[in-house]
């Protein structure tokens, strides 16, 4: 079954068609592409902020499962009951988003039943990431405790808003136990900082860059940090670069990011999955509510290099690849289908034994099942044990990204 799927304007997307999720839109849906507006989510899933609907129908995905419930596979429905666990995005990001976190399940369903106008879900947001289309830029995970040591060390004003015993604190710090704690003290420290002192202090620095040198400037990120004080001026989140580990994916790579992991992501187009939440803990680079105390107290502050983050792909054939996060919410599969390679043949995708959500990202195909052709930006539902056999049409290879439940 095709859908219609949910576009969601934030602040921070892309604008008219240069964004992937406008583009993508236009594949999905009738509604012309205004220009001026951000794109910035596209939402395939049952989530009540953005659900999708049956093309044909205009009934919700949700209410079709409902009364559909052999749509479902048995494990998933043994685990998660009659709703699909996950929900699949594509981003758009022209400024960084806000410094955040999510919840793991029992945290979440604290907050939503304390705080439901804030949290509006009691479900975990265990999520990965995969770049497309270029580079994509996010902060990702505490640095390695050397590196903050640096910053603080070169950067006069960061060490200022952080204060001398924070920062004495984790210079001194030997075991993992000790530096994870001072560095909660420092984290914590500058998230709660005056809002004057943070924004004198940016100032300071972003009139002291200029009398860097190049070599000085590169050492401690200077562009990176320029360009999220240019769209956050006086922002406490723009200290984040020099705590949080920058990260550039490249198009098909992938990172996962399980609970209380800090990160930000800040430039790029992009494919998410994730368990199907909305909980977001923010406490920097947003207009948005910051929960700086409840951030702070639930952060994972292991310190270390971003590869502990990234996630690799393994092959099914030549064409197919998947990727299972290690949480039972979500698996994702990818197809690259050369036209080439499929002149003379159609090509079967692997039978899943739980409902799947299909994004055609490039090229055309015609299905064998209903005859129908398939093209850019089309989503589609495939209940549990539902056979897909494409056959690519034109010059161009089909690309395909897959979610579904890892149960």
């Amino acid at each position: 079954m095709e859908l219609r799927c949910a576009v969601q304007k934030y602040a921070w997307g892309k604008t008219g068609k240069s964004s992937l999720v406008a583009q993508l839109s236009q594949g999905n849906s009738t509604a012309p592409v205004v220009e001026d507006d951000p794109y910035a989510e596209l939402w395939m899933g049952t989530h009540p902020s953005g659900p999708s609907v049956i093309k044909s129908s205009n009934e919700l995905l949700l209410n079709h499962l409902l009364s559909n419930v052999d749509s479902l596979g048995d494990e998933e429905k043994k685990v998660f009951g009659t709703d699909l666990p996950f929900l699949f995005k594509a981003l758009s990001v022209a400024k960084a988003l806000s410094i955040q976190a999510h919840p793991n399940k029992k945290h979440a369903e604290e907050l939503f039943a304390t705080r439901p106008d804030l949290y509006k879900d009691p479900n975990h947001k265990p999520e990965m990431v995969t770049a497309w289309l270029g580079p994509f830029e996010a902060l990702c995970g505490f640095r390695p405790v050397a590196d903050i040591k640096f910053f603080l060390q070169e950067i006069d004003e960061l060490a200022a808003v952080v204060g001398k015993s924070a920062c004495e604190a984790l210079v001194k710090a030997e075991s993992d136990s000790e530096e994870m704690q001072a560095l909660r003290e420092c984290f914590s420290a500058l998230m709660n900082t005056s809002e004057e002192s943070v924004a004198s202090a940016l100032r300071q620095f972003e009139q002291r860059i200029p009398s860097l040198s190049a070599e000085k400037k590169d050492a401690l990120q200077c562009d990176l940090f320029t360009r999220i004080a240019t769209d956050f001026p006086g922002d406490v989140g723009c200290w984040s670069v020099y705590f949080m580990n920058y990260v550039v994916l490249q198009e098909g790579e992938s990172m996962f990011l399980g609970p209380n992991v800090p990160h930000a992501y800040i430039f790029g187009d992009c494919l998410e999955c994730m368990a199907c939440s909305d909980n977001v803990v923010r406490a920097g680079l947003t207009p948005k509510f910051k929960d700086i105390d409840t951030l702070c107290s639930m952060l994972d502050y292991q310190a270390g290099p971003v590869d502990r983050f990234r996630m690799q792909w393994s092959n099914v054939d030549e064409f197919c690849q998947t990727c299972s996060p290690p949480v039972p919410d979500f698996a994702m599969a990818r197809l690259r289908l050369p036209a080439s390679a499929t002149v003379d043949k159609a090509y079967s995708l692997p039978v899943r034994s739980n409902a799947s959500i299909l994004l055609i990202l490039q090229g055309q195909a015609t299905s064998a099942e209903t005859k129908e052709d398939l093209s850019f930006g089309q989503v589609l539902f495939l209940k549990a044990g539902q056979q897909l056999t494409v056959q690519v049409k034109g010059e161009q290879d089909l690309i395909v990204y897959q979610a579904f439940a890892n149960v």
